[in-house]
């Protein structure tokens, strides 16, 4: 079978796409690269609308759970450094207003689907206490490897900044004015701190604790240590830099090596839920007959939890820490 293809038809799609291509050669031509930097970070993107650090300092803090002196807002310590670590920028309030509306509407939903109001409040208690937390955990773990992956160029801007003479400040600075979030943002409400007053030592405990990746407390250490006794920081930095990069790629090659072990973990608790799937589609009335028996309830009850407690080995053999 032939296809003859007109020559119209293909001048046409040449023309198309020299147009698109000229609106994107003008689009760059005329984008300016100061406001693409204004936009790198959360912080130098508030920054873009007002001259005002300080306020865009406590409009930071407030977003991340804290109050404008930089204190917790919440009374339950454990649970505000969570969110606070977590990354949300949505507030505190806005936070449970949001967990409200979800347990509300999955408490409905199961009123609708079921009938039974037991399962509507076990779901509805499960997305007000377990849910968030998990969510809230899951956000800071992945928020904390962005980091440790961005922070030793982090690390290398600031040897690079020493020894071209800046001070510390200065260098702590520049991160923040080139890197993106969560390094940027963070390195730069360091050096806010350290402009409206702070100690610099006093302003870098505060960024662990905002973070809470494992690797900072090292970088913590050497600065404050530099800054009370002296020293060749640059050179301790570049060190320090070097030994992180060499975990990460460790943690790398070790998750290369459990990749076996994490497909393994994945069929065999993905399979026991698709032959449920298969056989009620293939067959409806198969556990049908038997699902209001209690024993039923008391055996799957059982199942899941064996099943839960196998993932859980699992998922400890194929995870540990370095």
């Amino acid at each position: 079978m032939s296809f003859n293809f007109s020559s119209e038809y293909v001048f046409y799609a040449f023309a198309a796409i020299s147009a698109v291509l000229f609106v994107e050669a003008l689009y760059l031509l005329l984008f300016s690269a100061s406001s693409y930097r204004k936009r790198i970070n959360r912080r130098l993107d508030l920054l873009k609308g007002q001259s005002d650090r300080e306020g865009v300092l406590v409009q930071l803090r407030r977003e991340r759970g804290l109050t404008s002196g930089g204190d917790f807002r919440l009374p339950v310590v454990a649970l505000n450094r969570l969110i606070l670590q977590s990354g949300l920028s949505a507030g505190v309030w806005k936070l449970c207003v949001y967990v409200v509306m979800v347990a509300v509407i999955a408490f409905g939903a199961m009123m609708v689907l079921h009938g039974d109001i037991r399962y509507a409040a076990a779901l509805g208690l499960f997305c007000c206490t377990l849910g968030p937390l998990l969510w809230l955990r899951f956000l800071r773990n992945r928020r904390q490897k962005k980091f440790g992956a961005q922070f030793p160029d982090a690390v290398d801007v600031i040897v690079r900044s020493l020894r071209a003479g800046h001070p510390v400040p200065i260098a702590i600075a520049m991160v923040g004015r080139e890197l993106p979030d969560p390094v940027g943002s963070e390195f730069g409400i360091v050096s806010d701190e350290v402009a409206y007053g702070s100690e610099l030592e006093t302003a870098m405990r505060n960024l662990y604790f905002r973070v809470g990746q494992e690797d900072l407390p090292l970088f913590v250490t050497a600065v404050a240590i530099q800054g009370s006794t002296g020293g060749n920081l640059s050179e301790i930095l570049e060190n320090l830099s070097a030994v992180i990069r060499l975990r990460f790629k460790m943690r790398r090659k070790i998750r290369a090596l459990a990749a076996e072990g994490r497909a393994s973990a994945i069929i065999l608790s993905s399979l026991p839920i698709a032959i449920f799937a298969v056989v009620n589609l293939i067959a409806p009335d198969f556990y049908r007959t038997i699902w209001h028996h209690d024993i039923t309830k008391v055996v799957l009850g059982i199942a899941v939890s064996w099943m839960v407690l196998g993932n859980f080995i699992m998922y400890r053999m194929v995870n540990f820490k370095i």
